[in-house]
């Protein structure tokens, strides 16, 4: 039973692991702390797993899934950005882009394996002939790719979606390598790995006074929090950053990347006064961004402060890309987690999107 707002751990009362257990019964601090595990199976996953699609003459790549299960689609292309040789689109609709043919790889991204978008998407990738690659748990999805003998990374079920990014990243960035799109990134993922049972340990503990994510998490109750970041490789992270807002702690989330948002959204930041004072900007900053848009960044800041109630700048940790990025996404996770509690809410439960399903399912 949740607590009420009076019973919550205020800011001069820490958080204990009791208040945890009452207010999370579904475990997602669980799913949270023991990401780094999850990553290691996944590895696995991709390691083990048979891959039969033809990569020979193929021309470009979609992902095609929709929230928990496209956001690992985002990540990885943001990621292999400056790897890849072959275009990458993420597909969020029931059709796929025109473009894709028989020399187009397709990859259908469902977790649950029924959301029904992704089925459609599936079906006209049949359709279109082109080459497809399934990750999913069972579902409709699992049931097509072996009536047309698509090959399948079958990946744990019990999860929310968004809860499974390390199923749903790793194991494509395993395959990538294994079909030779890209380099293998061992070191990298060893690195992501360390990194993230390090910071585990102390984002873990609501008692810890270098808890940044219970101590962002305080700063953004009651506000609505705006992310801002570079558009080259973060901008996959704040999107996750805005979901995870959103799904755990049920709290509005909005942001734009720069420098685009240079060009047009920071103009706004004038009206209305009062509705801004109740913004708080983060600021996702990474060492590897190109250097006159980390500058964009320093000089937008110093603006948006004038106007916002608040601004908090993040910077990633760790040496490669993958472990920075993978930085900001735990801490984002853990930040979403704690700000449910203080929302007094269950993280867990997406009933308005169960109740979406049930509308469209009487259609």
């Amino acid at each position: 039973m949740p607590l009420t707002p009076h019973e919550f751990p205020g800011e001069h009362s820490p958080m204990t692991r009791t208040d945890l257990k009452r207010l999370d019964p579904s475990g997602m601090y669980d799913w949270i702390r023991n990401f780094p595990d999850q990553i290691e199976d996944a590895v696995r996953i991709g390691t083990n797993v048979p891959l039969t699609v033809r990569i020979s003459g193929v021309r470009n790549i979609v992902i095609t899934g929709l929230g928990g299960s496209a956001i690992g689609g985002d990540v990885l292309r943001s990621y292999l950005a400056n790897d890849l040789a072959l275009p990458v689109f993420i597909n969020r609709h029931y059709r796929l882009p025109e473009f894709v043919d028989t020399k187009s790889l397709v990859i259908v991204s469902s977790y649950s394996g029924n959301t029904e978008e992704t089925i459609a998407a599936h079906a006209d990738a049949v359709k279109r002939k082109a080459r497809v690659l399934c990750i999913t748990t069972n579902g409709e999805t699992m049931k097509m790719a072996k009536k047309f003998k698509h090959p399948v990374i079958e990946i744990p079920q019990g999860l929310p979606p968004r809860a499974a990014l390390g199923y749903s990243f790793f194991p494509l960035l395993i395959a990538f390598s294994r079909l030779r799109l890209v380099k293998h990134k061992t070191r990298e993922i060893a690195e992501t790995v360390k990194l993230l049972r390090r910071e585990a340990s102390v984002l873990s503990n609501p008692q810890s006074p270098d808890n940044t994510a219970l101590r962002l998490a305080r700063t953004l109750q009651g506000k609505l929090p705006i992310l801002y970041a570079p558009a080259e490789h973060l901008d996959a992270v704040a999107v996750r950053w805005r979901g995870q807002l959103s799904e755990n702690a049920k709290q509005l989330a909005f942001g734009h990347f720069l420098p685009e948002m240079n060009h047009n959204e920071l103009v706004g930041w004038k009206h209305p006064r009062q509705l801004l004072k109740q913004m708080h900007v983060i600021f996702l900053r990474d060492a590897g961004t190109h250097k006159r848009i980390a500058l964009r960044e320093t000089i937008t800041k110093r603006i948006v402060s004038l106007s916002a109630g608040g601004v908090t700048e993040l910077w990633s940790k760790g040496t490669s890309l993958l472990a920075r990025m993978f930085s900001l996404i735990h801490l984002g996770d853990w930040t979403s987690f704690y700000l449910a509690l203080l929302n007094n809410e269950d993280p867990t439960p997406v009933r308005v999107i169960d109740e979406i399903k049930q509308e469209l399912g009487k259609v």
